[in-house]
Order: C-alpha cells, then sequence, then structure tokens
C-alpha cells in the first residue's frame, strides 16, 4: 500500500524549512519590537468556543470546522483560527481585565475543511497578535503598521494595505437592513450561499469572492454611510493617526471580514502576485467578543497573517535561494583510524557551536567530497593516512576552492563559521 499526505495539506521538506523559520524568527522579531509576547493554545477546543465566538452563520461554523467527539462525547474542534482560543486562554488565566492592556502573538497551524488552492490548504499556518484593554483609535493604526513592518521586514512587495469600519451592534442592524432591501430584487442572480447569507446575515455577502456575485456587491450600499457618530469619529481618528504614522492605505467600503465578531475598523493587507485569495493579512477590532465569550467588556483587536501565501510570494520571488541551510564543516576520511581522529574533531567543532557532519556511509573520499558539496558545507577537512602521520590536514573552503593546510589542534581556532 502505497500512502500519500491527506488532500489539502503538505508536508514542510528540509529544503523548504529554513524559509519557514526565516519567517517565524521575523515575525518573533518583528512581534518583539512592539511589545508583544507569545502565547501558546491548544490545537483544538471545546466546539463552542468557536461556534459561539466566530458566529453560527459563517461559512467557517456551517462547512469548514472539523469537529469530533472524544471517547466522552465531548464535541471538540481543531482551532479554525486562534483569536477565540487565545480569549478562552486569557480569560481562564484572568490575563483579560478592563484595566490591563495585554499584547500577545501566536504562531501555529489552522484547520478548515476548504477547496485546496494556491496559498489555501485544509491544514494552514498563521501568525497573529491580539491586543485586549483599549480602544484607542492609535491602537488600531499601530496594529495596521505592525503589519506593513512585518511584511516589508519579510522583503514582500507589491502590497495594498485596504480598510473600512463595519460599525457596532448599534449600527449594524440599520445596515443589514439596508443591503436585504438592495440584494433583494438581485437574488436569483446570487449564489447559493449568498442567498443563504441573505437570509441570516446580509453582511457576509460582501466577503463572497465568486465573479457573478461581485458585480452586485460593488452596487451594494456602503457601511461607512450608514455608521452613527461614534463609529464615525472612530474610525476618523483611525484614518489620521494612519497618515500621522506615513502608512500608505486605501479605504474599502466594501470590505467585511468572514468572522461575526468583527466591530469598527476591519482591514485586510492584499498581494498583487496571488489570485482571488489574494490576502496575506487580515484583522480588526472585535470589542464584543471578550464579553461574548464570558467575561467583563473589554475592547480587542488583531490580525493573523496566513504564511503559506507569505512563502508562496518569497518563493515566487526567489528568495528561496538566498536563506541558507548550510554547514560550516564536513570532516572527509580515508581509512578507520582517521575516521576515529575525524569523529573526535566533529564532536570538539559541534562542542564550539559549529554545524559540522562526516561521512556515515563508508564512501570513498570523491564521494564523500560530492556530499558535502550537496550538503552545502563551508569547508572540508581532509584527513588521510598522511595527515595521521603529520598531524595536519588540507582544510578547503567550498566557495572559493582556497586550501590551507591546518593542524587538527588549531582546525576550530582558525575555523571561520
Amino acid at each position: 500500500m502505497k500512502y500519500a499526505v491527506p488532500r489539502g495539506t503538505k508536508d514542510i521538506l528540509p529544503d523548504d524549512t529554513p524559509l519557514w523559520q526565516f519567517i517565524e524568527d521575523t515575525c518573533r522579531e518583528t512581534f518583539g519590537l512592539f511589545n508583544y509576547r507569545e502565547i501558546r493554545t491548544p490545537i483544538f477546543e471545546a466546539t463552542d468556543v468557536f461556534t459561539r465566538s466566530i458566529g453560527y452563520t459563517t461559512d467557517i461554523v456551517k462547512k469548514e470546522m472539523y469537529t469530533f467527539p472524544d471517547r466522552k462525547g465531548r464535541s471538540l474542534t481543531l482551532r479554525p483560527e486562534a483569536t477565540a482560543s487565545v480569549v478562552r486562554a486569557g480569560l481562564e488565566n484572568n490575563l483579560i481585565t478592563p484595566d490591563n492592556l495585554l499584547k500577545v502573538y501566536y504562531l501555529g497551524p489552522m484547520f478548515r475543511y476548504e477547496r485546496p488552492q494556491a496559498g489555501r490548504q485544509r491544514q494552514f499556518h498563521q501568525a497573529g497578535v491580539e491586543a485586549f484593554g483599549s480602544a484607542d483609535p492609535a491602537l488600531d493604526a499601530e496594529m495596521i503598521q505592525l503589519s506593513v513592518k512585518l511584511f516589508e521586514r519579510l522583503g514582500l512587495k507589491e502590497l495594498e494595505v485596504d480598510i473600512n469600519s463595519v460599525g457596532c451592534k448599534k449600527c449594524q442592524p440599520a445596515y443589514r437592513e439596508a443591503l436585504k432591501k438592495y440584494f433583494e430584487s438581485n437574488l436569483a442572480n446570487l449564489c447559493g450561499d449568498c442567498r443563504q447569507r441573505f437570509e441570516l446575515n446580509p453582511l457576509r455577502i460582501l466577503d463572497c469572492k465568486e465573479a457573478h456575485c461581485r458585480k452586485y456587491i460593488e452596487q451594494a450600499p456602503a457601511m461607512v454611510d450608514h455608521l452613527d457618530a461614534e463609529c464615525k469619529a472612530h474610525f476618523s481618528q483611525v484614518v489620521g493617526w494612519l497618515d500621522h504614522l506615513l502608512v500608505k492605505y486605501k479605504i474599502n467600503d466594501r470590505l467585511v471580514r468572514g468572522l461575526d465578531y468583527y466591530t469598527r475598523t476591519a482591514f485586510e493587507i492584499v498581494s498583487k502576485q496571488l489570485g482571488a485569495q489574494n490576502a496575506v493579512c487580515g484583522g480588526g477590532r472585535y470589542d464584543d467578543l471578550v464579553e461574548e465569550m464570558g467575561g467583563k467588556s473589554v475592547p480587542a483587536i488583531g490580525f493573523a497573517a496566513g504564511l503559506e501565501r507569505v512563502v508562496e510570494i518569497l518563493k515566487a520571488e526567489s528568495r528561496q535561494s538566498k536563506i541558507e541551510n548550510r554547514i560550516g564543516l564536513f570532516i572527509a576520511t580515508i581509512g578507520d583510524e582517521a575516521r576515529q581522529v575525524g569523529f573526535h574533531l566533529l564532536t570538539k567543532a559541534r562542542e564550539k557551536g559549529i554545524s559540522a557532519d562526516i561521512d556515515f556511509q563508508g564512501k570513498s573520499l570523491k564521494a564523500q567530497m560530492k556530499a558535502a558539496d550537496r550538503l552545502g558545507a563551508r569547508y572540508v577537512y581532509i584527513i588521510g593516512d598522511d595527515e595521521l602521520k603529520n598531524k595536519s590536514a588540507v582544510l578547503k573552503n567550498m566557495g572559493t576552492a582556497e586550501q590551507k593546510e591546518v593542524s587538527f589542534g588549531e582546525l576550530l581556532s582558525v575555523f571561520v563559521k
């Protein structure tokens, strides 16, 4: 029987992991600059954590969650997103309170049963940040600035920041009615999913990516025209802070997010290098979510970036070849006694923090040199019978082909990592 990776998942192979590590390290460094600390939550939660927070009418809850009973019949779900898990963890551990500003970030896999396509898998990875305890519009602007800074540090180009306000509980009902009134006459022309969204939550129609629905969505009423005074003032201040921070943006009055908990500020960063699924990052405010999940009223904002899409862009830009996964030293040996000496030097090199390796397959010297080349070794140290007598061997720079005689005792002191 031949096994294969499950549909919608991918193996991340050793040639690809340096790129992933570069992205993850850049995320951690950038989030740390803005005083966010890492939080790690379980991969699965009680199903209600997600149905209650994300919204029963969303595609995620209706179609995409991996839900299963455990051995005691309790319903569990692989996390389709991380915000609900972070809120649950924050409340359970008394980290989220009205008088505390909590800033955290996460990295890890998420799971949604979707149609696999470029940059979108059923197991996918996200990096995200969450801030709890402030409704300050300056924090919204800083959150967007952070996402832009992250992609700048990763080296992504041709990106666009789209922002909108989706209002709040006070002004959203009137907007929903305006949408229903508009879409009612075009209902027969919308896709089946949008016809369901019309009945359950017409705001979800604005998130549809179907081309024949988009032409009707473009003419729909805009939320910005239905905001109450407080939401208008908040959005105006967010835009003002973005201008102050010199963050370029475009107001997209059709932008909504795919989860029901969003309020006020919503934003996405989209790439011109991707297809229909072109968002590499999305987020916004969710000022009611903490209270809806059993806590006190605490405002919050966050975003998540899809790492598969970042990887796809960096590969297209040939950035992967610039991220090295090379060992520092390969010790090539001829004969058993030389191998014993080589093993001793190998151990000493690793103790000094030098990445090093040796042949384990009994290869000829020529084959060992080829293996060192495949590993991308910076240097090769060649030990044979003559070298054993002299206690000295040739150290070859694999990049320049330069060779020099180096004694066993001086190898590590002259070796350049």
